[in-house]
């Protein structure tokens, strides 16, 4: 059975990506194997896919490029670099849910925020007393 292949048009629409960060990606080594055409146009295998989908989630959860260079580097030779490849991946395991917590909290506050500024709002609406922040629940925490 023939491999699925892709051109970089599909998987920069499938990844949402400009297709320069698809070729930065091949350039800086993250993306490799990458066949090239005699036309010079690029052909991606589920291979690309499966490492793109690696790459996007270390950058939303927030590990540097260099970081994820590392990781990749790491994993040409799994045997003898296992161990720090989990040390890497529990580093930034915690890290985000570090960042989980602190926007679990903002996100908090946000919500308080719309709860008062609501209660502003209709307060000028109907002609009503001015909500304090306290009467509508909102609490300040210390940062």
């Amino acid at each position: 059975m023939e491999q699925q292949t892709y051109t970089i048009r599909e998987m920069s629409e499938r990844f949402g990506l400009p297709a320069s960060t698809l070729r930065y990606y091949e350039e800086i080594g993250l993306l490799t194997d990458v066949i090239h055409t005699e036309s010079k146009k690029r052909i991606y295998t589920q291979q690309h896919i499966d490492c793109m989908t690696a790459i996007l989630c270390f950058k939303r959860t927030g590990l540097p490029i260099a970081g994820i260079q590392e990781f990749f580097r790491l994993e040409n030779d799994i045997p003898g670099n296992i161990d720090q490849m989990v040390a890497i991946l529990k580093e930034h395991e915690q890290n985000t849910r570090e960042k989980i917590e602190r926007m679990e909290s903002d996100l908090e506050h946000i919500q308080q925020k719309v709860r008062y500024y609501s209660a502003v709002r209709d307060a000028i609406k109907n002609g009503d007393e001015m909500p304090s922040w306290d009467s509508c629940g909102c609490e300040e925490k210390a940062q």
